[in-house]
C-alpha cells in the first residue's frame, strides 16, 4: 500500500459524545472533576517569570548560547505555554462562569511567546471539539495541498520542522473569521510586550523568545502530540492517547481521548477519569512515546498529512 491520495472520509458522528453520556451514566462521580483548576494560574505566573529570567540572562550570552538555550530551555517552555492556553480555552483556570478572566489570563500567558495567538486559538479549537474533523470547520485537519505535496519521507520531515506556520496559516485558507476587538487587543498587547522586551534587553532576548517558540512548536518531542492526537496510525481509529513522562510539563494534553470525551475536565484530573472509566480507556490504541510517533510518521509510507478522518458536516454549525 502506497500513500493515500485523499482523507478517509467517514459518514459517522465522532465517538466521544456517546461514550461521554455512556460514561457519565456509569460513573456519575466524573462530574465531580468538571470544575477550575486554580493551580494552573500560578504555574502560569511561574512560567512567565521563568521566561522573562531567561530573556534577561541571554542577553549578553554569545550567539551559539542563545540558539542553544533556546532550543533546549526556551522552547520546551514556550510550547509548554501553549498548553497552558489550550488549558484557558476551556475556561479551566478560572471556570465558565468567569469566562473574560480567562480570556484575559490567556492573553498574558502569551505573551513571553512571542507572537499573538490566545484569543484566536479558543475561537477555531472550539469548533475542533464540536465539529471534529469537520470540512471546512475544523482547522486542525491539514489542507489538500499538505497531503498532497507532504508525501515523501524527506517532504514530511520538513512539514514536522514547519508545523508552527501551518498551524497560523491554515485557519486564513480554510475557515477564515472577522477578527474581533479581542483579538486587536491581543496583538497589541503583544506587540507593547516585544517592544519593551527589545528596548530593556536587546534583541538577543527577542531571539531567544521567537526562535524558541517557533523551535519549540517544530521539531521537538512534545511536537510528537500534533501527529498523536489524531492521525490514524491505525485505520478506523481517529483519537489517541499518549501515556508517557511529557505528560508532565503539557498538562496531560496526551490523555487525549479523555480530553474529547470531557473538554471540561482540566488536564490535572484527566488520568483520574481514565482510572475511574478504565475499562473504557484502556484498551483504545495508545502511545508512550511522542518521539516514536514522529519517527514513524516520517518513515511509514502508508501515513501522510492525509491520514485524517474527515466529515461533512450536516445542519446548522454553529461557530464562536
Amino acid at each position: 500500500t502506497g500513500a493515500r491520495e485523499d482523507f478517509e472520509w467517514v459518514y459517522t458522528d465522532q465517538p466521544h459524545a456517546d461514550r461521554r453520556k455512556e460514561i457519565l451514566a456509569k460513573h456519575p462521580e466524573i462530574k465531580a472533576l468538571m470544575k477550575p483548576d486554580y493551580n494552573l494560574i500560578w504555574v502560569v505566573v511561574l512560567m512567565v517569570l521563568a521566561q522573562l529570567t531567561a530573556f534577561y540572562l541571554v542577553k549578553d550570552l554569545d550567539w551559539k548560547w542563545v540558539v542553544f538555550w533556546a532550543y533546549v530551555f526556551g522552547s520546551c517552555i514556550s510550547h509548554s505555554m501553549t498548553l497552558a492556553i489550550h488549558e484557558i480555552s476551556h475556561n479551566s483556570a478560572f471556570g465558565n462562569s468567569k469566562a473574560m478572566w480567562n480570556r484575559w489570563f490567556g492573553i498574558f500567558a502569551n505573551l513571553p511567546i512571542g507572537l499573538p495567538y490566545s484569543i484566536s486559538f479558543k475561537r477555531y479549537h472550539m469548533d475542533h471539539h464540536r465539529y471534529l474533523g469537520g470540512d471546512g470547520i475544523d482547522v486542525d485537519i491539514p489542507t489538500n495541498f499538505e497531503g498532497w505535496f507532504f508525501c515523501t519521507r524527506f517532504r514530511k520531515f520538513i512539514w514536522i520542522v514547519l508545523q508552527p506556520f501551518f498551524y497560523a496559516i491554515r485557519p486564513l485558507c480554510i475557515n477564515p473569521k472577522p477578527i474581533t476587538r479581542l483579538e486587536i487587543i491581543n496583538l497589541s498587547a503583544q506587540l507593547v510586550f516585544d517592544v519593551v522586551i527589545y528596548y530593556l534587553w536587546g534583541v538577543k532576548s527577542i531571539f531567544y523568545m521567537l526562535a524558541g517558540s517557533i523551535l519549540g512548536l517544530g521539531l521537538h518531542p512534545i511536537s510528537g502530540h500534533f501527529i498523536a492526537e489524531h492521525y490514524m496510525f491505525l485505520k478506523g481509529h481517529e483519537t489517541y492517547s499518549y501515556y508517557g513522562p511529557l505528560n508532565l510539563l503539557t498538562f496531560n494534553v496526551g490523555y487525549h481521548n479523555e480530553h474529547h470525551d470531557f473538554p471540561n475536565i482540566p488536564g490535572k484530573s484527566l488520568p483520574l477519569v481514565k482510572k475511574i472509566a478504565a475499562e473504557y480507556y484502556d484498551n483504545l490504541p495508545q502511545y508512550n512515546s511522542w518521539v516514536k510517533v514522529l519517527y514513524d510518521f516520517v518513515m511509514d509510507d502508508t501515513i501522510s498529512p492525509y491520514s485524517r478522518m474527515k466529515r461533512q458536516l450536516k445542519g446548522e454549525v454553529k461557530q464562536d
